[in-house]
Formats: C-alpha cells, sequence, structure tokens
C-alpha cells in the first residue's frame, strides 16, 4: 500500500516519464497507469487490493434455483441431495436443473448438511474370513437388536440368529441380561436342533469380540473355536458386511419394537409368532419368492455331547481338544499347562495370518 501510494504521488508529476518510473518499481506501464487513474478517481482507497473474482459467471447457478433447493431441503431435512433434486425436477420440468454436485455444493453452503465424525481407525487384529454364503449353515450371523423400554418399563434387546444364505431366523430372544452365559446357553439349545455352522459372522462388540483381547477373541468366541466354528469379524463402523442381518433388524424395528403392550414374556411370544411368519409364510426376493424354512436344511455337523472344555488359569487360555476332531489343515502349537509345568500338543483354528507359536494364548 505504502509503495502503490509513493508511486501514485510521483506519477502525478507531469515532468516524470510513465516509462522510466514503471521500471523503476518493476511494474507494467498499464499496470502503472492503472494505478495512477485509480488513486485520481478515488484516492487512498483507490490502491486497496481488490478481489480478482470474475464480475460474471455464465455456469453460476440462478438465485431463484438456489432458493428453491434450499427451500425444498427446509421441508424435508432428513432427505439426501439425490432427493431434493429429484424433487426440483419433477416441481420444475421445463427448468435446467443443475447437477448432483451443485445441490451437494449448495445445501453445505446453506449450512443444511450434518458432517459425520470420522471415526478413528482401529489398527487391533481381528479374525475375518470374508466369505460368501453358498449353501445352508456356510454363515451364520448373529447380532442384538437395538434396544428399547417395554410399558412395564424392562429393557428390551433381543439376540438375533439367522442363516445367511438361507435367511432363517433361528431365534429372537430377549434375554434378561445380554452377557456370555446367557448367549452362550441359547447357543446351546441352537446347536442341539439345528446343528453347527461352518462360519459364525458378527460385529466387533461384547460378547461375541473384544477390542482389547487378543485377535479380539473372547470366552464366547474362544468356546465357538473350540467347537471347530470360524469366526468372520465385520470391518468396525462397516454394518454394511453383514447387512442381511441389519434389514431384518429393519424389519423388527418397524413391526415390533414400541407395537406390543405387555412385559418381556409377553414380547417373546409375539417374537416367536412373528418369527415363524418370517421364516414360513413371509416370501423372500432374494429367494426367487421362496419362504426361508422352504430352502434351509439343518446342519450336518451334530452339536458334541462332549463340549470341549476351555479353561482359564491365571489369565492364560487352555483349550482341551482330547475330543474334538481337527481338520489337516488347523494350525498347530504348544500350550503350556501353567499348573504342572508341562507341555501339550494343541490345535485349534485361526483365520488370523498372526498364529502364536509356542506360547501360551492370553484373553
Amino acid at each position: 500500500m505504502d509503495v502503490k501510494f509513493e508511486f501514485a504521488l510521483k506519477a502525478m508529476d507531469p515532468h516524470v516519464c510513465m516509462k522510466d518510473l514503471c521500471a523503476e518499481y518493476g511494474i507494467s506501464r498499464p499496470t502503472g497507469l492503472k494505478w495512477k487513474n485509480r488513486f485520481i478517481q478515488e484516492g487512498l482507497a483507490g490502491l486497496n487490493e481488490r478481489t480478482r473474482k470474475p464480475r460474471i459467471c455464465p455456469h453460476q447457478t440462478p438465485e431463484n434455483v438456489i432458493c428453491d433447493i434450499v427451500r425444498i431441503k427446509s421441508r424435508h431435512t432428513k432427505w439426501g441431495p439425490k432427493k431434493i433434486l429429484d424433487i426440483y425436477q419433477k416441481t420444475h420440468p421445463h427448468q435446467e436443473s443443475p447437477s448432483l454436485t451443485t445441490v451437494k455444493r449448495i445445501l453445505d453452503k446453506a449450512g443444511l448438511v450434518v458432517h459425520r465424525k470420522k471415526r478413528r481407525q482401529n489398527k487391533s487384529q481381528r479374525i475375518q474370513s470374508r466369505l460368501q454364503a453358498k449353501q445352508p449353515n456356510d454363515i451364520w450371523t448373529v447380532d442384538f437388536k437395538g434396544w428399547w423400554y417395554t410399558p412395564e418399563g424392562e429393557r428390551c434387546e433381543p439376540l438375533t440368529v439367522r442363516d445367511e444364505f438361507s435367511k432363517y431366523i433361528f431365534t429372537i430372544k430377549a434375554l434378561q441380561k445380554a452377557d456370555t452365559q446367557e448367549v452362550r446357553t441359547e447357543f446351546e439349545k441352537l446347536f442341539s436342533i439345528y446343528g453347527m455352522p461352518r462360519v459364525i459372522r458378527s460385529d466387533n462388540g461384547p460378547p461375541f469380540a473384544s477390542m482389547k483381547g487378543l485377535l479380539g477373541l473372547t470366552r464366547l468366541s474362544v468356546w465357538w473355536l473350540a467347537l471347530g466354528i470360524e469366526l468372520d469379524r465385520i470391518t468396525p463402523g462397516r454394518p454394511c458386511e453383514n447387512g442381511g442381518h441389519e434389514r431384518m433388524h429393519a424389519d423388527i424395528k418397524r413391526e415390533l419394537q414400541g407395537q406390543i403392550q405387555g412385559n418381556l414374556s409377553e414380547h417373546q411370544a409375539h417374537f416367536d409368532v412373528w418369527r415363524n411368519q418370517f421364516n414360513s409364510v413371509r416370501p423372500h426376493e432374494a429367494l426367487k419368492m421362496q419362504t426361508p424354512g422352504s430352502v434351509y436344511t439343518k446342519s450336518k455337523r451334530p452339536f458334541p455331547s462332549q463340549i470341549p472344555q476351555v479353561i482359564y488359569w491365571n489369565s492364560q487360555l487352555l483349550i482341551d481338544t482330547a475330543k474334538l476332531k481337527m481338520r489337516k489343515e488347523c494350525t498347530s502349537w504348544e500350550v503350556r499347562d501353567i499348573r504342572t509345568n508341562s507341555r501339550q500338543k494343541q490345535s485349534a483354528r485361526l483365520l488370523s495370518g498372526a498364529t502364536p507359536s509356542r506360547k501360551s494364548l492370553s484373553v
């Protein structure tokens, strides 16, 4: 600013050569004449730096279009830009509509977009298989439906287990307590009735998995491994990797949640009726309009009469596999018995690349 002012004062002298003056200040002659004329017309304020934004932009979205888009969004605050653009196109059929990117930018600038917080990436190891179900009992999926309160004030958080291939729902169980023992008891009943699956897919929450334990193992998941069942954990923050199960939860929320009067026992009775209707009456598009019950068949892997023992001793994991038939491709390592200071050759199947060698498993 001081340099411009100094130049403008010198340029006002009629005896000064403009070409030499501009060369002295290192600017072109047109720039020097521009500064001089602005100083004459506007005074000192004319020497301030001006915006370089174009005065006219032929591709700029008209103001009335922006107002219409903001008005539609204000009426439908939960709708995304695709739906907003579709409504605009239907209400203005004879006008050229903006692009989807333009609609997103308009809504963002208007402060009508709630940006999601980025999840912190958890680098802890987890067991994943990413298998595709090709027949019943290849993959069972398990999760807890989001909880709600019954009219009696009881917390209802049903455990749901289904078959990935046939969509067959094994149970919708309103447990008194969502802990390891309650969930294991329910799975023992399911294994006794339907047999055992090849893989169980779950999220990374307890009691199915732990974010702090070795490979995310918990007492429940170690019991599954001891039975010869593989584990498949979804990526944290990616419920779409268990999308079929979440879609079933959406049906429960729409048709059952908040619609039942009574306590947990009465809720359980309604759950059983709804599950039977889902399995035996309701056709499924992914099954070519067949019912899950007509597609599902029981597993050929029976639940063993003698359950392999999983012993915890001083926070060390010991698996008794004497009664368990293991496959040839299982990874082997030595598990040390702390009580007898002896070592036994044990086998278990881990789907992660990191398998302990000659060490005890801590969970």
